[in-house]
């Protein structure tokens, strides 16, 4: 398998299913569409990356690639460019849930199968304080982050209590991928759920309706 991705976060996640794996990162360009919808936009992007790494991948391989968005009131939220930005975007989440879109497109380059899936989780942010935010964003951990935070930094900790995929807000929801692999024959060497929350700490209320073929997150 090739992961069209160079972040970290997505090859930690990919690894706990057993997979094996090399990196491939592709660029695209990430620009919205006027009016194009976030569900619309992470797959689109997901697509043309898994095409993108397609063109120098050898026929025998598959390609997996992932995008996410911080979805605001409709409005897509970056990476912040500076720590104003990054103290906007934060003051401007805290609080209130707001949505992760992550899109993943998996392509089997011997016969040109796509397979693409799409995890939309609820992210209810606590009312974190000044103090803590200007202590966060002096770790310098927002400024490659999309919407400035990363669910998982151990000392902010963001998130007041997420009921949708957790793994999905890192980067790389590994149920919706599992189960997009199935259809291509394609199986974990481990019990992806079973590792995903054990690793991160986190019981997911949804995954064995992920599994299942369900359409929730």
């Amino acid at each position: 398998m090739v992961l069209a991705s160079n972040s970290p976060r997505r090859r930690e996640l990919l690894a706990l299913g057993g997979w094996t794996f090399h990196v491939h990162p592709a660029e695209v360009d990430e620009n919205q569409i006027p009016g194009e919808a976030p569900g619309l936009y992470v797959l689109r992007l997901a697509r043309a990356k898994a095409q993108a790494c397609a063109a120098s991948t050898h026929k025998d391989m598959i390609v997996l690639a992932a995008d996410t968005a911080v979805v605001d009131r409709n409005a897509i939220l970056g990476k912040p460019k500076d720590m104003v930005k990054a103290m906007e975007m934060l003051l401007r989440l805290r609080g209130r849930s707001h949505q992760v879109y992550t899109g993943i497109a998996v392509l089997r380059m011997s016969n040109g199968n796509l397979v693409t899936d799409l995890c939309v989780t609820d992210v209810p942010m606590r009312d974190y304080t000044d103090k803590e935010i200007e202590t966060y964003i002096a770790t310098g951990d927002p400024l490659d982050k999309a919407g400035a935070y990363a669910i998982q930094h151990p000392r902010f900790h963001p998130v007041e209590s997420l009921t949708g995929c957790y793994a999905s807000v890192m980067g790389l929801p590994l149920c919706h991928l599992t189960r997009s692999l199935r259809k291509m024959e394609i199986y974990p060497k481990n019990d992806v759920s079973v590792e995903c929350q054990s690793t991160l700490g986190y019981t997911c209320p949804i995954s064995t309706a992920v599994l299942r073929g369900e359409q929730v997150g």
